[in-house]
C-alpha cells in the first residue's frame, strides 16, 4: 500500500486530502510546516509527497530542493501560483507535477495516480551506460565524469539516462516531455529545453567521441561519433 505525504499549513486542505486519499486506499501522513516536513518524511519513507510552496519555517521550494538532494521520491507541489515562471522554478528544482489552488480533489487523486503508475516499476538491474569519460549508472542515479561525481537532480539525470541510452537518436521536446514528465503533465516544452541546458553544461567535453547536441527545430540527440 503507497504512503502519501501531504504538506501544507491549511488543514481542511490536509484533512480533504486526506479523506479522499485514504478512500482510494492510500496511506497518508500529514505535515504543516517545513521543518515537520522534512522529519516525518525521514520518518515515514513515503511514496510521494504534495507539498505546499508556502510553508512556515522553511517553504515548499527548500523543502523539495533537499529531499531531491539525496532522494527520488515523487512530488507534487501545490500552489496559488499560476504563473508559468513559478511552475517552470519548481520543476527545474525536481518536482514532478504542479497544481494550482483552489484545485478539484479528483483532479489531483488522478495525478497522484498518474505520478505513482510512472513510479511504481522502477527496479534495479539496469544495465550501466558507458562511453569514454563516461559512466551513467540508473541503479544507482550516478554520473562518473573523468573519474568524478557529478551532482544531477532526478530529471537531469533521466534526460541523459534516456538520450544517451539510444544514441544518435533525436528526440522532439514533446517526446521527452512524455517520456521523463509524463502524457499527462501539463507544463511548458521551455522545461525541456532549461533541463537540457543544464546538462550539457556538466557533461559536454572537447576531447570525446560524444555530446549531447540539438537538432534545430526538432529535439535533441546524444551524438556519438
Amino acid at each position: 500500500m503507497n504512503k502519501i505525504l501531504i504538506v501544507d499549513d491549511d488543514e481542511n486542505i490536509c484533512e480533504l486530502l486526506t479523506l479522499y486519499l485514504e478512500k482510494e486506499g492510500y496511506l497518508v501522513v500529514c505535515a504543516n510546516d517545513g521543518i515537520d516536513a522534512l522529519e516525518t518524511y525521514k520518518e515515514e519513507n513515503p511514496d510521494l509527497i504534495i507539498l505546499d510552496i508556502m510553508l512556515p519555517g522553511i517553504d515548499g521550494k527548500e523543502v523539495c530542493k533537499q529531499i531531491k538532494r539525496k532522494d527520488d521520491v515523487p512530488i507534487l507541489m501545490l500552489s496559488a501560483k499560476a504563473e508559468t515562471f513559478d511552475k517552470v522554478l519548481c520543476l527545474e528544482l525536481g518536482a514532478d507535477d504542479y497544481v494550482v489552488k483552489p484545485f478539484e480533489a479528483k483532479e489531483l487523486i488522478a495525478r497522484v495516480k498518474a505520478i505513482i503508475r510512472r513510479t511504481k516499476g522502477k527496479e534495479s538491474g539496469y544495465s550501466d551506460i558507458k562511453f569514454p569519460d563516461l559512466l551513467i549508472s540508473k541503479n544507482t542515479y550516478t554520473v562518473i565524469l573523468k573519474d568524478k561525481q557529478l551532482e544531477l537532480p532526478p530529471k537531469e539525470f533521466e534526460l541523459l539516462y534516456l538520450l544517451a541510452s539510444n544514441p544518435n537518436t533525436v528526440y522532439t521536446r514533446d517526446m521527452l516531455l512524455e517520456k521523463i514528465w509524463g502524457f499527462d503533465f501539463f507544463g511548458d516544452s521551455r522545461t525541456v529545453d532549461v533541463h537540457i541546458k543544464r546538462v550539457r553544461e556538466k557533461i559536454n567535453l572537447a576531447d570525446v567521441n560524444w555530446q549531447l547536441k540539438t537538432v534545430w527545430g526538432v529535439g535533441y540527440k546524444f551524438e556519438v561519433l
